[in-house]
């Protein structure tokens, strides 16, 4: 009987004895500084290790601090894509995607160390008060803001608030007696992705998109009809430049497009299944002449749709080698405000081409400087010098070879220029000489410049003077850039167009920019080429 008393109490008294153990464990740990261990089944290492370093690390430490600066570790080891977004960087991160902010409604430069607003943006906050191109803010609310070397995410902090909230900013003005000071209530200031639509000659349309937010396809929806009912027949888009943005964004402008039923891209993870994207005939430019542009810089959503027209012989890609991102992201944002975006698939174009070039260990720096190895190689001037393995060739339905693993490669290449007689225009251009030069002229010009209300009224009736074009010289000298060597006729050629272009933004804006952009880039001169050849 007393055996099986003793049977029947000893599980308890090992059960007591082993979570006296364990909340003896505790105590020691916790006077100790030691980890504590999970009973989870799943050891949380992080977690302890973090725990552990708050509660012995040498110096004072956030456990915050610590916990970002894991996240943002371990997303980085990941691939080059997935990010951790802090929330003090949400906004600048995820409004560019979003087709607005919001903020006073300005476009803005810092010139020196003053914050010089390049143009209102029309029908927003700041225009409806009076504020105008040219005008200097030296004080937001309470803060002086001049003489001190700002930068732009400095400035749009200031700036930018919810809607609905006031700021008073206080500019100089040239030609002013004294500062005006002005009372500018936030609002949601439209982004746009489309930055220009035109006719560049009878029945050859134009569009060019900066990225892919959540309104690129209401913008190139709109602009695409109206294109078609000036006479369009043929039709150049340019991405040159062209980071992507949403894939979905992609789809819709690749189905205003394709015929119905032709693939536009697939999606695939292991833990996300295949999905696969058609279009439904239901776009409005399915069987004129087309021509897509990218360069080195185009990326990812960009790359859906040039992969798309190029993999069912919907037209032509002219320029040089894509970027070559081929991931999909999706973000999950956390209850603090910030956000994780991680890569779940890989797309491919219709064929079944993966366009993402190589990496290892996540974002490393030989991923991002694949730039610099494309200049080394001498891919960006020659074609015979872009390498693609036999194992990553795929043929469109039309027999036409194109190459998976790294990037869209054209159909057409163009080039990078490397003209010795343009080194005078590079360092003009690559300083920023021009195009601080040409703000000038139009801050002192304005009145007389506010005359050309349209593009062809400038572009007839504007010239760039011998007059002006040696205080340009003149200018470059006093910063540095001598005007050194005997040819100078291709750089100067070439300085006063870029010249012009710059001052036609500053009074009117894109509209005054690419059209002048456009006559000395030589991508957009070929596409011009091809489709007359056609």
């Amino acid at each position: 009987m007393e055996n099986k008393r003793s049977t029947t109490y000893l599980p308890m008294i090992l059960a007591l004895v082993l979570s006296a153990g364990i909340v003896l464990g505790l105590v020691i740990s916790y006077f100790t500084g030691g980890i504590v261990p999970s009973f989870s089944g799943k050891p949380d290492k992080v977690g302890n290790v973090i725990e552990y370093i708050e509660a012995n690390y040498v110096d004072t430490i956030s456990k915050t601090t610590l916990v970002e600066k894991s996240v943002t570790g371990l997303m980085q080891k990941l691939d080059p894509h997935s990010m951790y977004i802090p929330a003090s960087e949400f906004h600048a991160v995820t409004d560019p995607l979003l087709g607005s902010f919001e903020g006073i409604g300005v476009s803005f430069r810092m010139e020196g160390d003053t914050i010089t607003v390049i143009n209102p943006i029309p029908g927003g906050p700041s225009e409806q008060v009076g504020i105008q191109a040219g005008d200097r803010i030296v004080k937001v609310d309470t803060q002086d803001v001049a003489g001190k070397k700002l930068s732009t995410t400095d400035v749009m902090r200031l700036l930018k608030g919810p809607t609905g909230t006031m700021v008073d900013v206080t500019v100089f003005r040239r030609g002013a007696q004294a500062l005006i000071e002005f009372t500018i209530t936030r609002d949601v200031i439209p982004t746009y992705s489309l930055d220009i639509a035109y006719i560049v000659s009878p029945g050859i349309g134009y569009m060019r998109l900066n990225n892919f937010s959540a309104t690129t396809y209401d913008e190139f929806h709109i602009a695409l009809a109206e294109l078609i009912e000036a006479g369009m027949k043929k039709l150049i888009i340019d991405l040159q430049g062209n980071t992507g943005g949403y894939l979905q964004a992609a789809v819709n402008v690749a189905n205003e497009l394709l015929k119905k039923r032709d693939l536009i891209v697939y999606t695939e993870g292991t833990n996300h299944p295949k999905e696969m994207y058609f279009a439904n005939g239901h776009g409005l430019f399915k069987t004129g002449e087309l021509i897509v542009l990218i360069d080195e810089w185009s990326a990812s959503a960009a790359e859906i749709v040039a992969g798309a027209i190029q993999d069912n012989d919907r037209g032509n890609i002219i320029g040089r080698r894509s970027f070559g991102k081929g991931l999909v992201q999706e973000q999950l944002n956390l209850r603090d405000g910030s956000a994780v975006r991680l890569t779940v698939a890989k797309y491919y174009t219709p064929t079944g081409r993966c366009i993402q070039k190589p990496y290892e260990n996540g974002g490393t720096d030989d991923y991002y400087a694949d730039y610099y190895h494309r200049v080394v190689n001498g891919e960006l001037e020659h074609a015979d010098s872009i390498k693609i393995a036999d194992s990553l060739k795929f043929t469109t339905p039309g027999g036409k070879i194109v190459y998976g693993g790294g990037g869209i490669v054209p159909d057409i290449f163009v080039p990078m220029e490397r003209n010795e007689n343009l080194k005078y225009y590079t360092l003009l251009i690559n300083k920023g000489l021009l195009y601080r030069w040409a703000f000038d002229y139009t801050d002192r010009n304005r009145k007389k410049l506010n005359r050309f209300n349209s593009f062809a009224d400038f572009n007839n009736q504007f010239l760039v003077t011998d007059e002006m074009f040696l205080g340009l010289i003149q200018y470059a000298d006093s910063q540095g850039v001598k005007r050194e060597g005997s040819d100078f006729a291709a750089s100067d050629a070439r300085s006063r167009v870029m010249l012009k272009a710059y001052i036609g933004r500053n009074i009117l804006d894109n509209e005054g920019f690419f059209p002048l952009l456009n006559s000395i880039d030589p991508v957009f001169l070929k596409s011009i080429e091809t489709l007359k050849e056609k």
